[in-house]
């Protein structure tokens, strides 16, 4: 535990199959809370009327925003605190219009406990089922902590 937060799966807890997923609607509020972070000013993630002059016809969710979300499930979920993303590759078939519903599920597709990392595939699906991204990822889990009890007292022996 760190803190009152407890670490997600350690390596030796993943197995094969493990998955987990996560849905989220696109809001407003998402989309101006990104674009505030990263000043992206991109007339297709934020002009109705520019973007409906595009092959998409209105406004896109930045693909970005939709790597961030899966970032999200590994931090919390799976592996969960404590773990990393070490390496990943995503496409994005279609795009992803704001007020859309976004389900993301990742799974563990492969473990590598000599390098203390698992492979997890990514699938997003839009509220039609179109796939909105797709892709694998690397992670590093949570490592254990040394015990602060076994460690802190080393100066009074």
């Amino acid at each position: 535990m760190i803190g009152k937060r407890k670490l997600g799966k350690r390596i030796e807890d993943l197995r094969i199959g493990d998955s987990y997923t996560a849905s989220h609607i696109i809001e407003d509020k998402d989309l101006l809370l990104y674009l505030g972070l990263t000043d992206d000013a991109n007339p297709l993630y934020l002009q109705h009327d520019y973007a409906s002059q595009t092959p998409y016809k209105q406004p896109v969710v930045p693909s970005v925003m939709l790597f961030g979300m899966v970032s999200s499930i590994v931090s919390l979920h799976l592996p969960g605190p404590g773990s990393h993303i070490t390496q990943h590759e995503i496409t994005f078939p279609k795009p992803l219009f704001h007020y859309s519903e976004v389900k993301i599920t990742l799974e563990v597709i492969a473990i590598d406990f000599e390098n203390h990392e698992a492979t997890l595939s990514i699938i997003g699906f839009d509220g039609d089922g179109n796939a909105i991204l797709q892709g694998k990822l690397n992670a590093s889990p949570a490592y254990e902590p040394e015990s602060l009890t076994g460690s802190s007292l080393e100066n009074f022996f």
